[in-house]
């Protein structure tokens, strides 16, 4: 079991959010923060064995910003 799994979460260019598990072959998406965070619950809960499932979820929110100059 491990203590946590890490999610790399990302706005996605077709609008919405995308979120990838880091070390583990979980992808999942929304279109809103809240429902993001809920489908990578879900997605982890459906992913994992109950003795397997991590102990926390962390979210790693990345947002790349461009400004001219």
């Amino acid at each position: 079991m491990k203590n946590e799994i890490i999610f790399l979460i990302e706005e996605s260019i077709d609008g919405g959010y995308e979120a990838k598990a880091l070390g583990e072959s979980i992808y999942t998406q929304a279109e809103t923060y809240e429902q993001i965070k809920e489908n990578i619950k879900e997605a982890v809960l459906c992913h994992f064995d109950d003795e397997e499932k991590p102990l926390f979820i962390r979210y790693h929110f990345v947002k790349d910003e461009v400004t001219a100059v």
